[in-house]
């Protein structure tokens, strides 16, 4: 594949670099995985970092690491309890690829995270970008770090017009880096090229004049920054009609189910739920029975809680909320279990299910 990236002619690459460096140097937020170059915990934050806010991300990450300080903690964690400290940051399968893949680092790299990007890119989960953020970051080696940050930035610099949303694109933006990547301070280029998307070359409305590469972007000359990058929309989500139900046995625990080991939200706890695949059956007793039917559970729904939507990247769940009680329960399998409120703390559930229980709460108040 050969890649044309004929606006390279018109950059100073080393007044690009000072320019960009030094800004990043005086202006760079104060974050806790740029408090040293630890490979671990700059992998940690990069993978919590995809599609989430750095706002978001800073007390998980602090969290994470106090719970899992070392390769090894994590590598040996209980998968439970790696959950539970992902709560709430969604995309579990992240956190799933990282414990595995931090095992094999214990494993075969005597728990150190490898430099090359051979053997860093063969480690679960770790993709191009994120083997470029460890290796440019944590180790000074000048590799492509191309997130969604970059691209944007790049576009407008080199007035690129290729639609940044097609994977094809990568390869034209990891071009544009190794041109002009400092081999000096690698670590400072990559992390001030994100840092200047997220700060000052936003998506929308672009803060130009305080841009500190402005007199080498190519857009900002034209007058056509608002225009790039180009980004195809996403497809449309698809809509879920469920109805999730609070259940409390004669003793006042709640059951919880524990989600299929693979798929959405795998190894999560949810509570009972099922599909609604027609509006009839937006009724109490048919709904119930659909309980009986899809779960086997023998229960009475009290009442109507609440109504929920949770947005996924491809489907949106709505989500009607009820409260009932269940008949008692001689055995359930192992993917079941009644809890306390209190002992519900100890498990892990995704973001409708903890919404689905402050509901609960604030109706038992009233």
């Amino acid at each position: 594949m050969i890649i044309e990236l004929n606006n390279l002619e018109k950059i100073n690459i080393n007044a690009f670099q000072n320019d960009l460096i030094s800004w990043f140097k005086q202006e760079q937020r104060d974050l806790p995985w740029r408090q040293d170059r630890d490979p671990y915990k700059i992998w940690v934050s990069e993978i919590m970092l995809q599609q989430t806010r750095v706002d978001t991300v800073i007390p998980y990450f602090n969290r994470f690491i106090e719970w899992f300080p070392t390769i090894e903690d994590l590598a040996e964690a209980d998968e439970d309890k790696v959950l539970k400290a992902w709560e709430g940051l969604g995309y579990y399968s992240r956190v799933r690829n990282l414990q595995s893949a931090v095992k094999e680092v214990n494993e075969n790299y005597n728990g150190k995270v490898p430099s090359t990007p051979e053997e860093i890119a063969g480690l679960k989960g770790v993709g191009p970008y994120t083997a470029g953020a460890i290796l440019s970051i944590a180790y000074g080696i000048p590799e492509p770090a191309v997130d969604g940050n970059v691209m944007r930035v790049l576009s407008r610099v080199l007035s690129i017009w290729e639609d940044i949303a097609k994977a094809s694109s990568r390869k034209i933006f990891e071009k544009a880096v190794r041109e002009l990547i400092s081999h000096e301070d690698p670590s400072s280029f990559n992390q001030a090229l994100m840092e200047l998307g997220a700060l000052i070359c936003t998506p929308t409305s672009p803060s130009c004049l305080l841009c500190p590469v402005r007199d080498h972007c190519q857009a900002f000359e034209e007058g056509v920054q608002n225009e790039l990058p180009i980004k195809t929309k996403k497809t449309k989500t698809r809509d879920v009609q469920l109805a999730a139900a609070i259940l409390l046995d004669r003793n006042g625990k709640v059951l919880i189910h524990k989600r299929p080991s693979t798929g959405l939200l795998a190894n999560l706890w949810e509570f009972p739920n099922v599909e609604i695949h027609h509006p009839l059956q937006n009724d109490r007793e048919q709904i119930t029975e659909q309980f009986h039917h899809s779960l086997n559970l023998n229960i009475k729904l009290e009442r109507i809680i609440g109504q929920l939507e949770h947005v996924f990247s491809h489907l949106v769940w709505n989500i009607q909320v009820y409260s009932g009680t269940i008949e008692p329960v001689t055995s359930v399998g192992d993917e079941w279990k009644f809890v306390s409120l209190e002992e519900m703390k100890d498990f892990a559930f995704p973001v409708s299910y903890q919404k689905m229980l402050n509901l609960y709460l604030e109706h038992q108040k009233n």
